[in-house]
């Protein structure tokens, strides 16, 4: 998608001038870390870029003004910590660095802040929903979450998402396709033989790395089978999830 949406492009003077037309801030949340042999390590802030650049365009149909933030790149990792290439945040750090930034948004007249999101480390998502309520709290804002591990949004996304085994397999190598196909090792991702082993069920059952998980390197799912046009089709659902949410929030 374009960049025209992006609040970096934009110069003081013209974000200043959107007035009492106060826009929606869209704020893309990802990390830094491993996904497969075969995605970059800003494969999350790749998706909740695209993710969110569509949203805005989806809500500017709709008369509603939009801008993107740049995107936070870093966020809790630990699962994947002791993988080159991870840089991840302690809780703490996490959950002060994102209030921050919505506090200082919504001081300067944006409408709300919805996160969007593409990293789901329980540890994350519990920050993320934190950062939610406690900002929504202190402004009087919506600070809007859709999280896509709940069921309403689960349900949408596809079998290997609802799975649990989706990190770096067909969902998010699709999702990375569709956006840039040169980013992904294509001689390896054709070889790498299908895990499917549901990270999300080897969480619930006490595991803390994607290597005790089975995940020795850094994937589940499906990766030899991605291809971009179930990635294209996955973000018009992303994109329409967000969509949703802003407009049920300021409903």
């Amino acid at each position: 998608m374009p960049r025209d949406r992006d609040l970096a492009t934009r110069t003081w003077p013209e974000v200043g001038a959107m007035g009492p037309d106060a826009p929606v801030a869209l704020l893309p949340v990802g990390s830094t870390e491993p996904h497969g042999p075969h995605l970059p390590l800003e494969t999350d802030v790749i998706i909740s870029v695209e993710t969110a650049r569509r949203a805005a365009a989806r809500l500017e149909s709709r008369g509603l003004a939009s801008l993107v933030l740049p995107a936070v790149a870093y966020s809790v990792t630990d699962f994947s910590s002791d993988f080159p290439g991870c840089i991840g945040l302690s809780r703490e750090t996490s959950l002060s660095l994102l209030a921050e930034i919505c506090r200082s948004v919504l001081s300067q007249g944006f409408r709300a802040v919805c996160l969007v999101n593409s990293h789901l480390e329980p540890d994350h998502l519990a920050v993320l929903r934190e950062v939610s309520s406690r900002v929504a709290a202190e402004t009087g804002k919506p600070v809007i979450f859709p999280d896509k591990t709940e069921r309403r949004w689960a349900t949408r996304l596809g079998e290997e998402f609802r799975s649990g085994a989706c990190h770096a397999g067909r969902y998010e190598s699709s999702l990375v396709m569709a956006v840039d196909p040169a980013l992904v090792r294509e001689s390896i991702r054709k070889t790498l033989p299908e895990n499917p082993t549901s990270i999300g069920r080897k969480i619930k059952e006490g595991v803390r790395s994607f290597r005790e998980a089975g995940g020795d390197q850094a994937y589940f799912g499906d990766p030899a089978s991605a291809n971009p046009s179930e990635g294209e089709a996955t973000y018009e659902i992303l994109a329409g999830m967000i969509e949703t949410a802003i407009l049920e929030a300021l409903s």
